[in-house]
């Protein structure tokens, strides 16, 4: 497998078409994988805010006096706002902020990210990531680039572990996972419950050649790479009602 980094994409900004902008700087090959930072691609849509355009609720003001109190860490207000409005549930509140996005992804704040912004205060994840992964790949597409999935990718903390690590948050052109249920391992055995989450894995793989910071590469093309012989699957986001540590997470409080 092989990881290029797309380089000499421009700053985007509002309406950029990032299949083009790709286009014009890769040589893909058909059955390429393209994963593009949600950075740039929120940015294309227009995601940038500013705090002045959160009026503050009763919860959002109530939610940074606790995290100031409890954690000593001062919050604005309507930081914690704007989280509020791109939450479909909150499922901490102190001593930080750990969310379901609208489109089924849990991440701190929300996803939304305060570095990179010129112009603007905050960047918004896009509202439906893999709609936006499947504009681009049919973007592509017009372009003669035929069979090139593409997944959407963001970094993000997880529990038990220190430091982040890409993840997938939209995809299209490939399933999410492959299912191994049903095959054997090498001793004969059937495997029950192995399914690969390809698209976090190819995220992750990327984002070695991404990197942070300023010196960041938005979009790696992942060469040479194959699915393989394996049923497939869409499912990411685990189900509410299946999801033993949200629902362990409700019944939580924090106790400084």
């Amino acid at each position: 497998m092989e990881l290029e980094p797309v380089t000499g994409l421009p700053e985007i900004r509002p309406g950029d078409d990032i299949a083009e902008l790709v286009a014009e700087r890769a040589d893909l090959e058909p059955g390429d994988v393209l994963t593009v930072a949600s950075t740039i691609v929120s940015k294309a849509e227009g995601r940038l805010a500013d705090l002045e355009d959160y009026p503050v609720s009763g919860r959002a003001q109530e939610i940074a006096n606790r995290i100031e109190e409890i954690a000593g860490e001062e919050k604005d207000p309507r930081f914690a706002q704007a989280v509020l409005d791109e939450s479909a549930e909150l499922l901490i509140d102190v001593p930080f902020l750990l969310a379901e996005t609208r489109f089924g992804h849990i991440c701190p704040n929300a996803g939304i990210d305060r570095s990179n912004v010129p112009d603007h205060d905050i960047l918004l994840l896009p509202r439906k990531p893999s709609e936006s992964a499947e504009r681009i790949r049919a973007g592509l597409e017009e372009r003669g680039y035929e069979d090139v999935p593409v997944i959407v990718t963001d970094t993000c903390g997880r529990p038990f572990r220190h430091g982040q690590t890409g993840v997938a948050i939209g995809w299209a052109g490939m399933p999410a996972s492959r299912d191994w249920r049903g095959e054997e391992d090498r001793d004969g055995h059937e495997l029950g419950v192995t399914v690969q989450s390809v698209v976090d894995e190819l995220a992750a793989a990327a984002n070695l050649v991404t990197g942070e910071g300023a010196g960041g590469v938005p979009a790696v093309a992942v060469r040479d790479w194959e699915f393989g012989d394996h049923g497939g699957s869409d499912e990411l986001f685990r189900g509410v009602e299946d999801d033993l540590v949200r629902e362990a997470l409700r019944e939580w409080e924090f106790d400084g």
